[in-house]
Order: structure tokens, then C-alpha cells, then sequence
């Protein structure tokens, strides 16, 4: 599979809308769209990682995300929005330093953290599910 680097245009500040802080409040471009299912702490071997570790959690998905989004010759740049389902509102700062180690803060992709009352297992603190843009010049 071949792939060539998608032209996002990210727009930060859009008129009449107050600043982000640390997401972007649009992201278009030409291409294809790639859906990445919600994805959960589980290693290779489906066993948890980060018991009660918000980051550690974090960490895994995103490590989880990263292989999906290479099934679809396709990389973190290439995500435009990101969705987090978090069970207590308080998680979210551990979960937004461990993201930022792997997107790029300076055009972070269109996002929102929603609080939710349980996910599909009482041990998981967060999942997080992903659209992203294949440029049109992508080529499988």
C-alpha cells in the first residue's frame, strides 16, 4: 500500500468562535474518510493495560489506534477528528498529556471528551474512536 501525505486545513479559529485550547474546531481536506472503531486499553493478547491508570490506558489505545490506522495506510497526521468517552471528567487531563505524545500539538485534529456512566467493562476508564482522511492522491 502507497501513501501520500493528505493536505489537511485545519481551522483553529473560525469567525465568531472563541480560541481552542488544544484541539482544532475544523479540519477538512480531499480524500476518502477512514472510521477507527472506539478502541479500548487491550494489548495484542486482549488483556488490560494501565489498571486504574488513566495515561497508561491512554497510552494502549492510542499504540491500538496507531495499527489501525497503518491497516489503512494511514498515520496520527491523517486523523480530523477524535472522540474520547471518559467515565469520570477528572481523567481528562492524563488522558489529553498521553494523547499529545502522539499527535501533533501544533495541529491537533477536531476532538471532544465526553463523560459517560460505564464503558463496555467497569475496569476501563476511557475509549477513544477516530475519523481520519485519506488524501485523494492515495493510492492502495
Amino acid at each position: 500500500m502507497t501513501t501520500r501525505r493528505t493536505t489537511l486545513t485545519h481551522i483553529s479559529h473560525p469567525p465568531g468562535v472563541h480560541p481552542s485550547d488544544g484541539y482544532t474546531h475544523v479540519v477538512t481536506g480531499p480524500g476518502r474518510v477512514a472510521a477507527v472503531a472506539g478502541q479500548m486499553p487491550f494489548d495484542e493478547n486482549g488483556e488490560l493495560v494501565g489498571e486504574g491508570d488513566p495515561a497508561a490506558q491512554t497510552r494502549q489505545i492510542f499504540e491500538n489506534m496507531r495499527g489501525c490506522l497503518a491497516a489503512a495506510g494511514l498515520t496520527f497526521d491523517d486523523i480530523i477528528k477524535l472522540t474520547c468517552y471518559v467515565t469520570d471528567i477528572a481523567h481528562v487531563p492524563a488522558f489529553l498529556a498521553a494523547r499529545d505524545e502522539f499527535i501533533d500539538t501544533t495541529r491537533p485534529p477536531a476532538s471532544t471528551v465526553v463523560q459517560v456512566v460505564a464503558l463496555y467493562r467497569p475496569d476501563l476508564l476511557l475509549e477513544v474512536d477516530a475519523l481520519a482522511l485519506a488524501g485523494a492522491d492515495t493510492a492502495d
